[in-house]
């Protein structure tokens, strides 16, 4: 087979339509193999090619002779000290880190392990197993790819419903979709999902990792998986267990989903998981990043650093202070905005990337370099603002550019709606955007991801039908999964038939769509969760690939009078745009003098000051004028709607309302009351709210 010296640029695999450009960085290793499979399980390579040119610390080589289709990964030597940071081993077969695609899954052994398992040196003594035949071969790829006329949806924050879902999960379970591509990136661009999503106007769909990833042996040897996919080897591959079809037909098909959901209006975010990867910590496997160069990728215990530091509880934390790891993360963000189309990106324990030493740092290098990228500066950055690490919590911390996932909201949210007392204080903040949390920043209201539940905890059916977890289908015997959840049984843990308990559970769905659907900032609906998706009370189910975490489609008549509730919920967002709006309240006058918004008592009167922060309160009226609505159309004209008042009561009994007095001659409408699962519009003059409940008027002005 014909070498050349081939390029140092881009790292990878390239095809340029005569032949693939090789090059993969090594600060350490003293030599770099290139190894050509014919076969996903082939035992040994059919060609072993030392590179023998290396250029800043990028071993290249260009072979003509190659074309897309090609299976290949990596050999690489140096020292094999532990101690030093180094876990070289050449007989461990590696994943090219900036692989395009990723023939399959893992196969466990020994082999597996740079280390020799049993020994009683533990980690220090090398394995001299040929890894190759258990492990997954990189796959050349040809990324030509008819896009046409694709563009992004660019759909404004405050317009934006996000709708968290699982790829395999959301439409496997699916009658109306062809059942040989069920649980694919194709089946995510059929059009009964994309009927279902714009039926609740959902703008966004966010996927849970579709990044190439690792099942944990001691998973997979109890028949488990990591379902949810936070185990990333391969941050450039679209993983292949969503793809039906040949070698690299991930690829071709993620990017026709994302074009099909795109001309539908709807935008791709990814979930990504870049602050640890598949590796584990110091007796975990050797994939890629281990063997290619551990002392570079990973942060080492600085005082030994034959273990790792871990800020994410996985056993590994990327080493973010290391120009050559930043490096892999913004070139895979920015080939899957201009390669595969997707517009935006969901960061999983996103303070890991921002610690520069150990302290989260709100100006980190991550940072910095993603506000100054002509590309990523301009898609939607989101959050998960907390990790493992000290000082991981860092809701409200994260700079002008980013939204954030508001932990506060589900939890304030969640303990309104369990009955707790001296939570109005805590709403009424959640309710209008959390300006407590983001106005500080200079950051406004579409900051706030607002969320109750996610795929992380209990569905919204099961936070209100149990109390405690139930996850012994884990296999750990109960002990996975928070036991702080903010739940409410009602009276019987799980099912029941009683009529009165599932009457006051369905209120309870209502009352929680209905608030996620009328509160300032970004709401985000977990998939199911507006059909009454049950896990049987299994809050943590990373590991369940099965009926427990898919989603049932054929609803009976309880789960279809919620999805009607949900979707005209959502319409009624859509079409107000005081719902939605891009700014904090200010307390300004709108063009009748009146204040924009204000917070009323059961009298009709606005609060005063002196009421707030009365533990005895339990209900909280927001009055927000159809003139405050800070839209604007494309000429710059001012979108105005509705005046709205909403009303929340989380008391045990009824209260009286009166509805206040407006400057103009016309009728309040009661258009929601989540004590009737439908939706409404008839005159309210005095008020009766009933015992945990939400309702919404809206102001109809008389016809002149």
């Amino acid at each position: 087979m014909r070498v050349w010296p081939g390029q140092s640029y881009p790292l990878g695999a390239a095809w340029d339509g005569e032949g693939v450009n090789f090059a993969i960085f090594s600060e350490n290793a003293t030599g770099v193999s290139l190894c050509l499979f014919d076969s996903h399980t082939d035992k040994t390579e059919r060609v072993r090619i030392p590179i023998a040119e290396r250029s800043d610390q990028i071993w290249h080589c260009y072979l003509p002779d190659v074309r897309p289709g090609q299976l290949y990964g990596y050999r690489v030597e140096g020292p094999y000290s532990p101690e030093e940071g180094h876990r070289f081993n050449p007989n461990q077969l590696l994943l090219d880190p900036y692989a395009k695609a990723i023939s399959g899954a893992i196969q466990w052994s020994d082999a597996l392990f740079a280390y020799q398992i049993g020994s009683d040196k533990e980690d220090l003594e090398m394995n001299h197993a040929d890894s190759a035949r258990g492990m997954p071969k990189c796959i050349v790829i040809d990324n030509a790819f008819t896009w046409g006329n694709d563009a992004p949806p660019r759909i404004p924050w405050n317009r934006t419903i996000i709708y968290e879902a699982h790829a395999k999960g959301m439409t496997i379970r699916h009658p109306d979709i062809p059942e040989e591509i069920r649980g694919t990136y194709l089946a995510l661009a059929s059009d009964a999902v994309i009927d279902h999503l714009k039926s609740l106007n959902v703008t966004a769909l966010e996927l849970l990792p579709v990044h190439h990833f690792a099942v944990d042996r001691q998973l997979a040897e109890k028949g488990l998986t990591n379902y949810w996919g936070y185990n990333t080897i391969g941050f450039f591959a679209p993983d292949v267990r969503y793809a039906v079809g040949g070698l690299g037909s991930q690829v071709v098909q993620f990017k026709s989903m994302v074009k099909t959901l795109h001309n539908a209006g709807i935008e791709v975010i990814l979930d990504v998981v870049y602050n640890h990867t598949a590796e584990g910590n110091h007796l975990g496997p050797t994939l890629s990043l281990k063997g290619i160069d551990n002392k570079a990728y990973y942060r080492l215990e600085p005082d030994n650093p034959r273990f790792y530091t871990d800020y994410t509880g996985t056993g590994n934390s990327l080493n973010m202070l290391h120009p050559r790891t930043i490096q892999m993360i913004m070139d895979s963000l920015r080939y899957w905005v201009t390669e595969m189309h997707v517009d935006g990106f969901r960061f999983d324990l996103a303070p890991v990337l921002a610690r520069e030493l150990f302290e989260v740092n709100r100006l980190s290098a991550f940072f910095d370099i993603i506000h100054q990228d002509p590309v990523l500066s301009r898609v939607k950055l989101i959050a998960e603002p907390w990790d493992l690490g000290p000082g991981g919590y860092q809701v409200g911390n994260f700079p002008i550019g980013w939204a954030e996932w508001n932990g506060k909201y589900r939890d304030d949210v969640r303990k309104f709606w369990r009955g707790d007392a001296g939570m109005v204080d805590d709403l009424a903040s959640r309710l209008s955007g959390s300006s407590d949390i983001y106005q500080w920043s200079a950051r406004e209201a579409y900051a706030s991801v607002n969320f109750v539940v996610a795929h992380d905890g209990f569905t919204l059916n099961d936070l209100v039908s149990y109390e405690s977890k139930h996850n012994k289908a884990n296999g750990e015997e109960n002990r996975d999964g928070s036991d702080d959840n903010s739940s409410r049984n009602w009276g019987i843990e799980g099912p029941t038939d009683d009529p009165k308990t599932m009457k006051r559970r369905d209120k309870e769905i209502r009352n929680f769509l209905a608030t996620l659907a009328f509160s300032q900032g970004v709401p985000m609906i977990a998939h199911g969760d507006e059909m009454a998706r049950t896990q049987d009370g299994n809050n943590n189910v990373y590991a369940q690939d099965n009926e427990i975490s898919w989603m049932r489609w054929d609803l009976d008549d309880r789960e279809k009078e919620i999805l009607a509730f949900a979707q005209r919920i959502f319409a009624i967002r859509r079409v107000n745009p005081a719902l939605r709006r891009r700014y904090f309240f200010r307390g300004k006058p709108v063009e009748s003098g009146a204040k924009e918004m204000q917070w009323l008592r059961p009298d009709g009167q606005e609060m005063t000051n002196a009421e707030w922060g009365n533990k005895e309160s339990h209900s909280l009226g927001m009055l927000i004028r159809g003139e405050a609505a800070d839209e604007i159309d494309e000429r710059g004209r001012a979108i105005k709607g509705d005046t709205l008042l909403l009303i929340v009561n989380n008391r045990e009994a009824e209260e009286k309302w009166i509805v206040p007095k407006l400057e103009f001659p016309g009728t309040w409408l009661l258009t929601v009351d989540t004590d009737r699962p439908t939706i409404i519009d008839e005159p309210a003059g005095e008020l009766t709210v009933a015992p945990f409940s939400l309702v919404l008027l809206r102001f109809q002005l008389e016809s002149p």
